[in-house]
């Protein structure tokens, strides 16, 4: 699941990144909205975010990657570190978050049916810690 999460983000494939998800999904994303709702809600995440890559790729590495299957469900969490390049491959630019995952099996499929990302965040300076 997290390889094909990867290649879709990589490829700034919409079709491919929504696809891993079910239709009726919850994500409480540490990004901009407290959370959205729903295939619509997510696919206009990802048109907006990969719209606004411009030339560069995003790389995700996964560690710490860890998980439950009990029958048609499972829940997993890793640490995601999202890596922007450049056309000629250079770093600009790295982040972490952590992320748990509840997924269904759906036909056979694997499906992430609730999503939750997160950070740490500092007393003292209020700010997320983005870096592990």
């Amino acid at each position: 699941m997290l390889a094909r999460y990867a290649q879709a983000v990589l490829a700034r494939d919409v079709d491919a990144f929504v696809a891993l998800y079910v239709d009726d999904l919850l994500v409480f994303d540490m990004w901009g909205s407290w959370s959205l709702r729903g295939i619509d809600a997510w696919r206009d995440m990802a048109k907006s975010w990969f719209g606004s890559l411009g030339d560069e790729r995003v790389v995700v590495r996964f560690d710490d990657v860890g998980g439950t299957v009990a029958g048609d469900l499972a829940f997993g969490h890793a640490i995601l570190t999202y890596a922007a390049h450049d056309a000629d491959g250079t770093v600009l630019r790295s982040l972490a978050n952590r992320v748990t995952l509840g997924l269904r099996r759906i036909d056979g499929d694997w499906k992430i049916a609730h999503e939750h990302s997160s950070a740490p965040i500092d007393h003292a300076t209020k700010q997320a810690i983005l870096r592990r």
